[in-house]
């Protein structure tokens, strides 16, 4: 039987976590406070259930808004640099051995810092945390949506620019109805020809087409999200029968899909854990790994989502340590250090966690 304190020891690996969505309640109102922003309440345990809220209420909305207090308290080089790192510290007590984090660096200038400066911050935030706990970790640039095509090439260029700094990523995030990645086409092109590394989030709230635009016109290396791939399969008794050609292709071509369920039970992106596609996608053997999302917003961190999975989908320590590798092989980091960490830390972790407990 797994444990939750067996898991909370496993090594993990986080490739899908937005730093404005997993901030320290106490920070925010220390944060707020120090810089006269107001805040909906000032008492920890009330704060944090609203921020909250809309996740408990399946309510994409509120569950939104809730960022407009966590951005309210990075507009500064000072704030960005402490939050980046306790979003370091915080995934390193749960014994994640890698990370990319991701934010849109365009929220963070609406008290004067320009898209650099804002970057330099966050960078630093993640350096100085990575010095005080060890744990590799690197940043993902997302530009929105709703953008102009010309705000979503400057990310883009700003991603590769600081590529030799600790960017390793450009993602593009935002609400997917009415707003098409080949909007942004430019920006991926110019990703593209400098041999970089795109991440996109599609099919969440919006279907197949969004999926299928990430991968064939903008050449998404992995798909955040993708939840509604099962709409181009044919799936009985949990169990996928037919496939579709995106689907296939997907499959053959190892494209990485960054699985959240919490984020997506609570954002109304599946029904509940039981409807969600992971399982299925996962015993199938395409390329899924859990990520947490949001984890202040979706209460919620790897050790959790893994429990849940074990939980709701039977899963074993051979298949948590099978999502971890499928994460870490899909790292936006230089092949032979992925290895290094596979073998090294992952594997190593899991066979001292076998021998631990008497796991065969």
């Amino acid at each position: 039987m797994i444990t939750y304190e067996m898991i909370s020891k496993c090594p993990k690996v986080e490739l899908h976590d937005h730093l404005d969505g997993g901030l320290r309640v106490g920070t925010i109102i220390e944060l707020a406070r120090k810089d006269g922003i107001e805040l909906p309440t000032y008492d920890e345990e009330e704060l944090r259930e609203y921020l909250v809220k809309g996740c408990q209420q399946k309510s994409l909305s509120l569950y939104l808004e809730a960022f407009s207090v966590t951005t309210a308290v990075m507009q500064s080089r000072e704030n960005l640099v402490r939050v980046a790192k306790e979003a370091v510290l915080d995934l390193a007590k749960e014994n994640v051995v890698y990370a990319e984090i991701r934010f849109a660096p365009a929220l963070h200038t609406r008290e004067g810092l320009n898209l650099e400066e804002v970057v330099t911050a966050v960078l630093k935030g993640l350096e100085e945390g990575k010095k005080e706990c060890g744990l590799s970790c690197y940043l993902i640039l997302c530009a929105m949506r709703n953008e102009e095509p010309s705000s979503t090439l400057e990310i883009a260029e700003l991603a590769v620019a600081f590529r030799e700094k600790g960017v390793v990523g450009f993602d593009i995030a935002g609400d997917e109805y009415g707003h098409p990645p080949k909007k942004h086409i430019d920006a991926f092109r110019y990703i593209r020809s400098r041999n970089f590394n795109i991440t996109i989030h599609a099919g969440e709230a919006f279907g197949v087409e969004s999926i299928w635009q990430a991968i064939q016109l903008c050449g998404a290396h992995r798909i955040g999200h993708g939840v509604r791939l099962v709409e181009d399969m044919v799936i009985e008794g949990g169990a996928i029968r037919k496939m579709g050609s995106l689907s296939h292709f997907i499959d053959d071509m190892r494209i990485p899909m960054e699985m959240c369920l919490t984020s997506n039970v609570g954002t109304g992106a599946v029904e509940s854990y039981q409807d969600h596609p992971f399982p299925i996608l996962f015993n199938s053997g395409f390329r899924v790994f859990l990520c947490s999302d949001n984890r202040l917003m979706s209460d919620t961190d790897l050790t959790k989502e893994m429990s849940t999975a074990v939980k709701e989908y039977g899963l074993n320590i051979r298949d948590l340590e099978k999502i971890t590798i499928n994460a870490m092989k899909s790292a936006f980091i230089h092949h032979d250090e992925r290895l290094r960490i596979i073998y090294d830390v992952i594997k190593k972790g899991y066979n001292e966690l076998r021998a631990e407990y008497g796991i065969e």
